[in-house]
C-alpha cells in the first residue's frame, strides 16, 4: 500500500560549520538512502522533473503545484509540528465531523513531495512512532507531520510501498489511515463478537468506505450500515427477531408430528437430535461447502413439512398417511373432488395456492437454515460449546428416557418420518410386484360358465354401495339415532311388502374415500387397499362378482353410475354390457354438493331405463348411490316418486339447504348431516324396493367406506354394513349358515368379514363350483 510523505518547502542554507557529529561520507550516504525511498514510495508524478546530482542525491524542481501545496502545508502546520512534536494516536472511535476535518487538512498537500536535504548535510530527523489504526476505524483531524517524520515512515516501509495516484486524483482517507490499511494487511484484526456483516475494508476503513470490488454492493453496504446507525435499536431489534423466526421455523418443522390430534405443545418442548447434527456439520465445513449444506438442509425440511401435512390430511380423510409411492395419483383426484364439491375457479385457484405455498415454504426454509448457518460461524466458539452441551444432554435424556410435559425430551421426530415413509415406499413398491402374481391366480378362475352361480338363475340381481355407509352410522351417540330408526322402520316397511333381510359386517378395504377401491375390492375377491393395486388388477382379467354373472350368458349386465362425468373404462374389466353414468340419465336440476344428483332420481331413471323395460334375460345390475357424499351439504330430500320428472323439482330443495362450507368447518354438524345423508339414501333404496321389487328381485346392498375420522372418530373401525334382501325365502336360506342378523341393522356381534372374501363366499352360497388358475 502507499505511504504519502508531506513535502517540506525550501530552506535558506545553513551553517556548515556547526558540528554535526557526521562525516561526510556518512551524511552523503544517509541523503542517499532518504532520498531513495522518497523516490520508491513516491513513484514518477506527473509534471515534476527529477535531477540527478553529482553526489547520487535526488533534487527535485517543483512544480507550481507543488509550490502551492508546500506553501498551504507550511500556513497550516501549528506550532506543534514545527517543533518536530509527535502526532497524537488516533482513536478506534471518530466522529464524521473529524474525518471531515482531516480531510480539509489535506488539501493542497503533494503526498508524494519528498523533504530536500540541504546543501551538504543531511537533515535532522526525528524517529517517530506510526500508531497502528484498525482498519474500521473513522478518521479525525491529526497534526500534520514533519517532512522529516513522514521521510522517516517513508523508508520504514519503502520496500512494500506501491505507485500513488496523481495529486489531483480523488483519494479517500489520509496518509496516515492508508498506513493503517496497510498494517491492516500485515495483521489482521481477529473478528469480534459484534455482529457485523461484510469484510471490514468493504465496511469501513481508517477514514470512512473502502472502495468494495463492486460499486453496487459497496452501495448497499453502505445504505445498510446508514439505516443502522439512524436506528441501531430497531436493527438490534429486527435481527434478533429474524433470528428467532428462523430458529423457530427450523425447530417446528424438526418437532411437528403427522397428524392433527397430536398437534400439542408438549411436542414442541423438546430437543430434535437433528437440530444438534446439524450445526456440528454447519462448524465443521469451510464457507462455501456450508453454504451448498445450508441449502440442502433447508430445502430437506420444507419437503419435511410438506410430508408432514400431507400425512395430517390424509390421516383425517383416509384413515392412513401418505405413500408417496402411490398417493401422488390421486391429488388429480381431490383437485375434481373440489372442483365439484366447490366449483372449478375455486379449485383452480386452491391449486395454484398450494403450488405458492410450497415453494415459499421452501425459500423460507432455505433462509432459515443459511441465517442460522452463518450465525453458528460468527460465534463458532459460543456455539461449539452450545452443541456439546445440548449432545450430552441429549444423550443423556434418552439413556435415562427423561420425560417434560408428559413428552420425551429428546427427540428424533425427523429422522424417524423419513425412516417410516422410505420403509413405506420400499414395502409398496414390493408388495406391487407381488401382488401382480396374486392377482393372476383365481379360484374361480377356470370355472365354466354353466358352473357358476346356478342357484340365482331366473333372478334380478341388485349390488348396490352406498357412499360412506359405515358402522359409525350405526353405532356413533350423535349419528345413530336418526339411522337406526331409518333402519328400523324400512326393514318393517319391507317386511309388509313381502320382502326379508339379512345383515352382516365387512371390513373396508379403504377407510374414508377412495370408494373405487372399496367396489373393485367386493367384487373380485382381491385386497386392493391402493391406487397402484387398483390399476395393476383392473388392466388384468382377473374375475368379478359382476363378471361371473355375464359369463354364465344367463344375465344381461348393466350399470347405473350417476358419479361418473367422464369415460369409465374399468366398465369392460366389471364385466358390464351397458353402463348409464351422469350423462344418461337426463338430469335437469341441480347438484347436491359433490353429487350429480338425488338417489331418488337415479333410482326412478334406473327403473324407467333399464329394470322395468322388458327383456329376454334376467338383470343383474351394479348400482352406485353417491347423495351420501362428503361434505353433507346441501342435501336433497324425498318427494313425491310420481313428480320426479326431470330433476327440477329439486331445485327449492338445493336452494334452501346448507352450504358446504358452514358443514366443512364444523365437527358437529358435519356429523348430524352425515347422519342424514345415510338416512336418505337407506330411504331412498329401501322406497324404491317396495315400489319396483318383485318377487324375482335380489337386493345387496352395503357401504364402500367409513366416513372421514372427523365424523368417524379417531379409532374408528373400518367395518360397513351389508344386508341381502329378497322376497324368494330360498334366497335367503342358501346364506342362513352365515348367520347374520335378520332385518337392516346387523347386530354389534353379527360376524365380521373381510371385504375381499365376500366373492368367493357368495359364489359358493350360491352354487358355484371352484376351478383355479394359476398365476
Amino acid at each position: 500500500m502507499p505511504v504519502f510523505t508531506r513535502r517540506r518547502p525550501p530552506q535558506p542554507p545553513t551553517d556548515t560549520s556547526e558540528p554535526t557529529g557526521i562525516s561526510g561520507d556518512e551524511e552523503r550516504a544517509n541523503t542517499e538512502a532518504v532520498a531513495g525511498a522518497g523516490a520508491e514510495s513516491t513513484g514518477s508524478a506527473e509534471g515534476e522533473k527529477r535531477a540527478s546530482t553529482e553526489d547520487g542525491t535526488e533534487a527535485e524542481e517543483p512544480t507550481p503545484g507543488a509550490e502551492a501545496a508546500a506553501a498551504a502545508a507550511a500556513e497550516e502546520r501549528t506550532p506543534a509540528s514545527e517543533a518536530g512534536a509527535e502526532p497524537q494516536p488516533e482513536t478506534e472511535h471518530r466522529s464524521e465531523a473529524n474525518l471531515e476535518t482531516g480531510a480539509e487538512a489535506k488539501v493542497g498537500v503533494d503526498p508524494r513531495a519528498g523533504a530536500e536535504p540541504d546543501a551538504g548535510r543531511m537533515p535532522e530527523t526525528k524517529p517517530e512512532t506510526r500508531p497502528e489504526v484498525e482498519p474500521r476505524t473513522q478518521a479525525r483531524a491529526t497534526p500534520v507531520p514533519t517532512a522529516e517524520a513522514e521521510a522517516g515512515v517513508g523508508a520504514e516501509v519503502a520496500g512494500e510501498a506501491e505507485p500513488v495516484p496523481p495529486a489531483d486524483a480523488e483519494v479517500e482517507g489520509t496518509a496516515a489511515e492508508i498506513h493503517g490499511e496497510t498494517k491492516a494487511h500485515a495483521e489482521p484484526t481477529p473478528p469480534t463478537d459484534t455482529a457485523v456483516e461484510g469484510t471490514a475494508a468493504e465496511i469501513h476503513g481508517a477514514a470512512g468506505v473502502i472502495a468494495a470490488p463492486r460499486p453496487i454492493l459497496r452501495s448497499r453496504i453502505a445504505r445498510r450500515l446508514a439505516r443502522r446507525d439512524r436506528h441501531p435499536v430497531a436493527s438490534r431489534g429486527l435481527r434478533w427477531a429474524t433470528t428467532a423466526l428462523a430458529a423457530a421455523l427450523v425447530l417446528g418443522t424438526l418437532l411437528l408430528p403427522n397428524t392433527l390430534p397430536a398437534l400439542e405443545p408438549n411436542r414442541f418442548t423438546r430437543i430434535p437430535a437433528e437440530a444438534i447434527i446439524g450445526a456440528v456439520v454447519m462448524l465443521g465445513l469451510p464457507r462455501w461447502p456450508r453454504l451448498v449444506a445450508a441449502v440442502l438442509y433447508g430445502v430437506g425440511l420444507g419437503a419435511l413439512t410438506v410430508v408432514n401435512l400431507l400425512d395430517m390430511g390424509f390421516n383425517e380423510y383416509l384413515g392412513r398417511g401418505f405413500n408417496a409411492a402411490l398417493d401422488w395419483d390421486l391429488l388429480p383426484d381431490a383437485q375434481s373432488y373440489v372442483a365439484d364439491t366447490m366449483g372449478g375457479a375455486f379449485a383452480t385457484g386452491a391449486a395454484v395456492g398450494v403450488v405458492v405455498l410450497v415453494l415459499l415454504l421452501m425459500a423460507v426454509m432455505v433462509w432459515a437454515t443459511i441465517r442460522l448457518s452463518e450465525l453458528l460461524v460468527r460465534y463458532r466458539s459460543r456455539a461449539s460449546r452450545g452443541a456439546l452441551v445440548a449432545g450430552t444432554v441429549w444423550i443423556t435424556c434418552t439413556a435415562l428416557g427423561l420425560t417434560l410435559f408428559g413428552s420425551p425430551i429428546a427427540s428424533d421426530r425427523a429422522a424417524g418420518a423419513l425412516k417410516v415413509h422410505a420403509q413405506r415406499t420400499v414395502d409398496s413398491l414390493r408388495d406391487e410386484a407381488a401382488f401382480a402374481q396374486q392377482a393372476k391366480a383365481d379360484s374361480f378362475g377356470n370355472t365354466p360358465g354353466d358352473q357358476l352361480l346356478p342357484d340365482l338363475r331366473g333372478k334380478d340381481v341388485i349390488f348396490t354401495f352406498i357412499e360412506s355407509y359405515g358402522r359409525s352410522a350405526t353405532e356413533d351417540p350423535v349419528i345413530a339415532p336418526g339411522v337406526n330408526k331409518t333402519l328400523d322402520v324400512s326393514t318393517k316397511a319391507l317386511a309388509e311388502a313381502g320382502f326379508h333381510a339379512r345383515s352382516g359386517w365387512l371390513t373396508s378395504a379403504t377407510y374414508g374415500g377412495s370408494s373405487w377401491l372399496g367396489h373393485s375390492t367386493t367384487m373380485s375377491g382381491l385386497w386392493i387397499d391402493n391406487q397402484r393395486r387398483y390399476r395393476t388388477v383392473t388392466a388384468g382379467d382377473h374375475l368379478t362378482l359382476t363378471k361371473a354373472f355375464s359369463k354364465t350368458g344367463a344375465w344381461d349386465t348393466v350399470g347405473v353410475m350417476p358419479g361418473v362425468q367422464k369415460g369409465w373404462p374399468e366398465e369392460k374389466w366389471y364385466g358390464l354390457d351397458k353402463l348409464y353414468d351422469s350423462r344418461d340419465l337426463g338430469y335437469q336440476g341441480p347438484k347436491f354438493s359433490w353429487s350429480t344428483m338425488p338417489d331418488q332420481y337415479a333410482l326412478e331413471q334406473f327403473q324407467q331405463r333399464v329394470h322395468g323395460m322388458e327383456r329376454d334375460k334376467p338383470l343383474m345390475s351394479f348400482v352406485i348411490l353417491t347423495s351420501s357424499h362428503q361434505p353433507w351439504a346441501p342435501l336433497p330430500k324425498m318427494v313425491d316418486w310420481d313428480q320426479l320428472g326431470d330433476g327440477s323439482v329439486f331445485d327449492a330443495i338445493q336452494q334452501a339447504g346448507n352450504k358446504a362450507a358452514d358443514i366443512i368447518t364444523d365437527t358437529t354438524r358435519s356429523r348430524q348431516e352425515y347422519g342424514k345423508s345415510i338416512e336418505y339414501s337407506v330411504t331412498s333404496l329401501t322406497q324404491w324396493m317396495e315400489r319396483y321389487g318383485t318377487d324375482d328381485t335380489v337386493l345387496v346392498f352395503l357401504g364402500d367406506h367409513q366416513p372421514i375420522a372427523r365424523v368417524s372418530g379417531d379409532n374408528a373401525s373400518r367395518d360397513v354394513p351389508i344386508s341381502v334382501v329378497a322376497k324368494d325365502p330360498k334366497v335367503l336360506e342358501k346364506i342362513a349358515d352365515w348367520n347374520w342378523t335378520d332385518g337392516l341393522k346387523p347386530a354389534k356381534d353379527a360376524p365380521v368379514w373381510r371385504m375381499d372374501s365376500f366373492r368367493d363366499r357368495f359364489l359358493t352360497a350360491f352354487g358355484s363350483t371352484p376351478h383355479p388358475s394359476k398365476g
